[in-house]
């Protein structure tokens, strides 16, 4: 019989701040917690973040603390939603950038979907990857020495990307088995 909550003892961290893409943000937060996981959601400030939903912007999330304050002892993986203003304002904060190398030299999971694999490249993470992305930012990607893989949802090593919306149940997936794989407990 399948565990219900595979990730029951598992903390895990979403990195995001205005301009989000709301269902990428919103999706994985409630699949890790009906797997069991604890997650917390990290900004640049401590005040709520509003997401970006369709063409407009959408609703505000509760931020749990600042970036600058994450232990990354404290938390199984990091979890990159998309959107073109959440990664784009993130990829120029030097604390947003050292966080997810940080996560990486840990060997921890780490899930980008949409524009988010801009993060990874601005972290230098995606060189020698197969990595998947949104069509807009394919070349960026390429460009960045990552094999460009057109998929749902694509796994090297502790890197776990997506394309869009339409593959959050994929990456959800991807993520809990990631985690519930890799043992660590934070």
């Amino acid at each position: 019989m399948a565990n219900a909550e595979p990730l029951a003892s598992h903390r895990i961290l979403i990195m995001a701040t205005d301009g989000f893409e709301q269902s990428e943000l919103e999706v994985p937060l409630e699949r890790l917690q009906a797997a069991g996981a604890e997650v917390d959601i990290a900004s640049l400030k401590s005040d709520d973040i509003t997401g970006w939903d369709g063409d407009d912007w959408g609703d505000d999330v509760e931020v749990d603390l600042k970036i600058a304050d994450v232990n990354i002892a404290d938390y199984a993986a990091l979890v990159l939603p998309g959107g073109q203003i959440n990664p784009d304002l993130l990829r120029v904060d030097d604390a947003a950038v050292a966080l997810i190398r940080d996560f990486d030299h840990a060997g921890k999971p780490i899930a980008a979907i949409c524009h988010a694999p801009w993060l990874l490249i601005e972290a230098g993470l995606a060189k020698s990857k197969r990595l998947t992305s949104y069509k807009s930012i394919r070349i960026d990607v390429i460009n960045a020495g990552a094999e460009y893989v057109d998929e749902a949802v694509v796994v090297d090593g502790n890197i776990i990307t997506s394309r869009c919306p339409d593959d959050l149940p994929a990456f959800c997936d991807a993520i809990i088995e990631a985690v519930a794989e890799s043992r660590v407990e934070a």
